[in-house]
C-alpha cells in the first residue's frame, strides 16, 4: 500500500523500490537495448516527436547517456535480463521538476499538461495540475475538434491525452501535441509557457522551443537524449505503467510538496 502523508528522500526512495517504479524494474534489459537500436535506426516512432538528425546513430551512444540519466547497466556486453532505473536519480529529477514547477507557480505561467500513459500518469498531472492552478497559474484549455490519424485529442482532468473508440489511448507519438500547439496558434491563444508531460507530448514541445519535462521509462531513450541537448528541460526516469496508479502518490506528494504546493 502507498506510504501515507508526504514522504521523505529516503522513504520514497525505498517506497520507489518496493513498487518497481524504479530499482530493478520490470522492463526486461533485451526490450530496452532493442528500442535503443531502433532510435538510433531512426525509426521514427522512437524519437517521441523530436528531430535528432543524425547525432544518435550509435546504439553505444544512446545506451552511455541511459547508463549516466538513468542508471541502466552500462555495460554493452549485458544484453539479457533484468535492468534498472536508479531511485537516487528518479528522485534527483523530481527535485529539478520541482523547482521548475515552482518557477511556473511564481511567474503565475499558462501550463499545459498531457500524457500518452493514461492508464500510468493520468492521475499523477492531474493533481499537479490542481495544485498550480490553486497556485494561481493558467492550465491550458486544448481547443475543440483535434485529432490525428490515431484518434481524437482532448482533454479529461485538466490532462490532453488521446482517445480511441471511447477510450484513453497509449501513444508516443507526438501529432497530439503537435495538434494542440497548431490549434492554439490557429485561434490566435499564446502557447503554453511550459508543458508537463511525457512520451511525444512532451517530445514534440521541447522541439516546438516550448519549455518542457515529464517523465520517461528506461526503454524510452528519446526524451532523455533530449534532456542531454537541452531541448526537453527535465526528464524523471520511472516505471511509466506499474501495478497500481496509487503507487505513484507518494511521489506525487514529495514533488508538490518540494515545489511548493502541497
Amino acid at each position: 500500500m502507498p506510504i501515507p502523508g508526504t514522504p521523505s528522500r529516503a522513504q520514497l526512495v525505498d517506497h520507489l523500490v518496493r513498487t518497481r517504479i524504479a530499482g530493478d524494474v520490470a522492463t526486461p534489459r533485451e526490450n530496452n537495448l532493442s528500442h535503443y537500436r531502433q532510435l538510433a535506426n531512426g525509426v521514427r516512432g522512437y524519437w517521441f516527436g523530436l528531430e535528432l538528425g543524425d547525432r544518435w546513430t550509435d546504439e553505444q551512444d544512446v545506451l552511455a547517456v541511459m547508463a549516466e540519466r538513468v542508471g541502466v547497466n552500462d555495460d554493452p556486453e549485458y544484453r539479457y535480463g533484468q535492468d534498472t532505473i536508479d531511485p537516487e536519480l528518479t528522485v534527483d529529477a523530481l527535485d529539478r521538476l520541482a523547482a521548475r514547477l515552482r518557477k511556473a507557480a511564481a511567474g503565475r505561467q499558462r501550463v499545459l499538461f498531457a500524457t500518452g500513459h493514461p492508464g500510468g500518469l493520468l492521475d499523477v498531472h492531474r493533481a499537479t495540475a490542481a495544485a498550480l492552478r490553486a497556485a494561481g497559474c493558467e492550465i491550458v484549455v486544448i481547443p475543440d475538434g483535434l485529432q490525428t490519424e490515431e484518434g481524437y485529442v482532448m482533454q479529461f482532468a485538466d490532462v490532453a491525452v488521446l482517445e480511441h473508440g471511447a477510450s484513453l489511448w497509449h501513444t508516443h507519438s507526438g501529432e497530439p501535441m503537435r495538434a494542440v500547439l497548431t490549434g492554439l496558434e490557429r485561434e490566435g491563444r499564446p502557447l503554453p509557457d511550459l508543458v508537463v508531460a511525457d512520451h511525444g507530448w512532451a517530445g514534440y514541445a521541447g522541439q516546438h522551443g516550448v519549455d518542457s519535462v515529464g517523465y520517461a521509462d528506461c526503454n524510452d531513450p528519446a526524451l532523455f537524449l533530449a534532456e542531454a541537448e537541452g531541448t526537453v528541460q527535465v526528464v524523471v526516469p520511472l516505471d511509466d505503467h506499474v501495478v497500481s496508479p496509487r503507487h505513484y502518490d507518494p511521489m506525487t506528494a514529495y514533488l508538490l510538496a518540494e515545489a511548493g504546493l502541497d
